[in-house]
């Protein structure tokens, strides 16, 4: 019996969760693993209210509540969850660019020429040194044969992920839940925008295909993007969505057709303000209406039963509260999306 099978044997899955500095408290090392989550606790570009960048940090804390066993993948944690340490420079630099940030939205919001302030260039700078380390970390990750699980931060973080993924897997397809297109061009004048993230991750050819679930706040730039995309951006609205549903079609129904946008391999974009907000009170930029929990849930498992494969996944914009909701509720989707897209390498 080798090292990691003496874990599975000797690890009590019903017992408490320890706070070892894993996701989910789970004993592997690396090479263990056939899942790395790797944390980015960035959150320069906010356009509303901060606090994503305290996410992982809190969901690694919730963790440690969750039942192991999961009837979609009831064994799934055998294949080893490992848990990469952040950069550990990245969260008080992000803090110190934010401040930045902060002061300059404010100027624009407050009708301000601020076209001499130097911010965005210094912001610019910033980021492309983030989506660097993104991009590294994620090369790494692939080039092991594992799956990365990019757990933000805000949603300008995956970019270097997708990157690396379309450099080791060549065509593939994004699923976005989000309340959000993320479409706009350098919003706030700064080029890699949260909001920005799939506008950018547009500009890879790789993408063949985005498929946006959950939409309903939006600007007459984005739907341009989307019209003039010639079906590469296919958009189901939050609003069209529940009119489906009002008038008799099944949510099983919807999730089979969004599924049958997507190509064999499949990246999952997952902005938890997708959700309704019972289930993130405290993210960046909240939307009224959303998905519930067990919809998207369904949804991802729509993917997997497909037989499309998910080649890695991001989970942004959790923040944490007074009480932990919020990560309680990050932490428990984290754990389905590791299990699912276990679950999808047949």
């Amino acid at each position: 019996m080798d090292d990691k099978q003496q874990k599975i044997a000797s690890f009590d899955a019903n017992g408490v969760g320890v706070g070892n500095g894993q996701y989910f408290g789970l004993p592997f090392s690396y090479a263990e693993s056939a899942l790395v989550i790797f944390p980015v606790p960035w959150e320069v570009t906010v356009s509303y209210r901060t606090g994503t960048a305290k996410g992982p940090k809190a969901m690694l804390e919730a963790s440690t509540q969750i039942d192991l066993y999961d009837h979609d993948n009831p064994n799934g944690w055998h294949a080893g969850i490992f848990t990469q340490k952040p950069k550990p420079s990245m969260q008080k630099r992000s803090a110190e660019l934010r401040k930045k940030a902060a002061a300059y939205i404010k100027g624009l919001e407050q009708g301000k020429d601020m076209s001499l302030s130097g911010v965005p260039e210094e912001i610019l700078a910033g980021s492309e040194q983030m989506n660097a380390y993104v991009y590294q970390t994620a090369k790494s990750i692939l080039a092991d044969h594992k799956i990365p699980a990019l757990l933000g931060g805000d949603h300008s973080t995956p970019l270097g992920l997708m990157q690396a993924l379309g450099e080791q897997h060549g065509g593939f397809g994004i699923l976005q839940i989000d309340a959000h297109c993320d479409l706009r061009d350098a919003y706030e004048g700064f080029t890699y925008s949260h909001a920005s993230i799939m506008y950018n991750a547009l500009k890879l050819e790789q993408v063949k295909k985005l498929v946006q679930v959950g939409i309903r706040d939006y600007c007459d730039a984005e739907l341009q993007v989307i019209d003039q995309s010639d079906r590469r951006v296919v958009t189901y609205f939050n609003d069209e969505i529940k009119r489906a549903g009002f008038t008799g079609m099944t949510w099983a129904d919807i999730c089979s057709r969004i599924v049958e946008e997507l190509p064999k391999k499949v990246y999952i974009s997952f902005d938890i303000d997708g959700l309704m907000q019972t289930y993130c009170p405290n993210t960046g930029t909240p939307v009224p209406g959303g998905l519930d929990y067990e919809q998207a849930v369904y949804l991802l498992k729509a993917v997997v039963e497909s037989g499309r494969t998910i080649i890695g996944f991001d989970l942004v914009e959790v923040a944490p509260g007074e009480d932990d909701w919020d990560a309680i509720v990050g932490a428990r989707l984290l754990y389905k999306m590791c299990n699912l897209a276990l679950l999808s390498q047949g």
